[in-house]
C-alpha cells in the first residue's frame, strides 16, 4: 500500500509542523522533558481543545490501518495504529515542554490516542481496497496515469485557497519582498473588474496547467469544474472557522463570481487546443496573474475584513495554509517547465 504509507507519513509530518510551529525551542528553561507526565490536569479544559486533539489524530489512525496492510490486518493493524498514534503524540507533547507558547498535558495525549483509536476503528469495516485498491486509486489512475506530481498539485490546490487573499484564486502573493511597494496615488481602480480579471485568468491558467497532467481520455471539463466546486466549499467552511459563520461568504464577491464564470467559459474553449498551445497559454495566464496580484493595490474592503480576523486557536493552521498558498504556484510552474518537452510532444 505505497499510497497509504506516503499519506500516513505526510500526515504525521503535518501534525508535527502544526504542533511545534514556530519551533522557537528553549532547551534551557529548567523544565524536564517528562514533567508533563505527572503534572496535574489543566484548571480549564475546553471542549474545543479536546475535540481538536481527537479529530487531529483520527485521519492518522485511519491511514495507518491501510499502510499496515497486507502484512497486518484487523486488530493487529489497530494495535499498530494505536501504538504509532501514542508514540507520535508522546514525542510531540514532550517537545512542547521546551516551547514557550505551548503547554503539554496528559489530557492532550489521551485525546490524541483516542483519535488514533477511533480512526483505526473506522477503517476496519471498510476494507483495504477502499483507499489503496479499486475505488479511489483506480479513479486517479484513470485520470492521471503515473503522473503523480500533477495529481499532488490537483489535491493541494483547494488548500492553497484557504488563506485570505485580496482576489479569489489569486495565489502566489509574495508581497513587497520581491516586487517592492508600488504607489498608485489617487488612481481609482474598479476592484470588481480587477478581481474578475485576476480570478478568470488564474482559474484558466491553473485549469489548463492541471489538464496537461490529465489523460486525454479523462473527462477534463467535469473533473476541473468539480475541483473548482470543491475549492469553493472548502473556502466557505474555513472562512466560517476563521471569521465566523456570518462572514463565510464575504469573499464570494461579484468579481469572484464573474471571474469563475468567465474563466470556465474560456476553459471550455481552451481545452480543445493542442498541448503546446495549452502550455503557453497556461504559463502566460499564471505569470500575468502573479504580477497582477503582487503589483496592483489590494481591495480596501478586503483590508477592512482582515480587521475582524481573530486567528486564536487557528493561528498555526493559518500559518501553514499561508505557506501552501505561497508555494503552490512556484511548484506548479517548476513542474510545468520540467515537463515542457513532454507537453510539446503530445498530439
Amino acid at each position: 500500500m505505497p499510497l497509504a504509507r506516503a499519506m500516513s507519513l505526510s500526515y504525521a509530518l503535518l501534525i508535527i509542523y502544526v504542533s511545534l510551529n514556530p519551533f522557537d525551542f528553549d532547551f534551557h528553561n529548567g523544565i524536564s522533558a517528562w514533567a508533563w507526565l505527572d503534572a496535574p490536569l489543566p484548571r480549564f479544559i475546553t471542549l474545543f481543545d479536546v475535540a481538536v486533539n481527537i479529530l487531529a489524530y483520527i485521519p492518522f489512525g485511519f491511514l495507518v490501518m491501510f499502510a499496515a496492510y497486507p502484512r497486518w490486518r484487523n486488530f493487529v493493524a489497530l494495535a499498530i495504529a494505536l501504538g504509532l498514534s501514542a508514540s507520535l503524540a508522546l514525542g510531540v507533547e514532550t517537545l512542547q515542554s521546551w516551547l514557550p507558547t505551548r503547554i503539554p498535558s496528559q489530557m492532550d495525549w489521551w485525546a490524541n490516542v483516542l483519535g488514533g483509536l477511533l480512526g483505526g476503528l473506522l477503517a476496519i469495516p471498510l476494507g483495504p481496497q477502499w483507499l489503496s485498491g479499486s475505488a479511489i486509486r483506480r479513479r486517479f489512475d484513470q485520470w492521471f496515469g503515473l503522473n503523480w506530481a500533477a495529481c499532488a498539485l490537483f489535491l493541494l490546490f483547494p488548500w492553497s485557497q484557504i488563506y485570505p487573499q485580496s482576489s479569489w484564486l489569486g495565489t502566489g502573493v509574495w508581497g513587497h519582498a520581491i516586487f517592492g511597494s508600488v504607489d498608485w496615488g489617487t488612481w481609482v481602480i474598479n476592484h470588481v473588474a480587477q478581481e474578475a480579471v485576476i480570478t478568470s485568468l488564474c482559474w484558466l491558467g491553473v485549469a489548463l496547467l492541471l489538464s496537461l497532467g490529465l489523460r486525454a481520455k479523462a473527462p477534463q471539463w467535469r473533473i476541473l469544474n468539480g475541483l473548482l466546486g470543491l475549492t469553493v466549499l472548502i473556502k466557505i467552511l474555513f472562512t466560517a472557522l476563521q471569521f465566523g459563520a456570518e462572514f463565510s461568504l464575504n469573499w464570494l464577491t461579484a468579481g469572484a463570481l464573474w471571474g469563475m464564470v468567465l474563466g470556465s467559459i474560456l476553459l471550455r474553449w481552451a481545452l480543445k487546443l493542442e498541448p503546446e498551445l495549452k502550455f503557453w497559454l497556461a504559463l502566460t495566464c499564471l505569470v500575468g496573474t502573479t504580477l497582477a496580484v503582487n503589483i496592483l493595490p489590494d481591495n480596501p474592503y478586503f483590508i477592512l475584513t482582515l480587521r475582524h480576523w481573530y486567528q486564536g486557536r487557528l493561528l498555526h493552521f493559518n500559518d501553514l495554509m499561508q505557506w501552501v498558498s505561497v508555494v503552490w504556484l512556484p511548484l506548479a510552474l517548476i513542474w510545468m517547465l520540467r515537463s515542457a518537452r513532454e507537453f510539446k510532444s503530445k498530439h
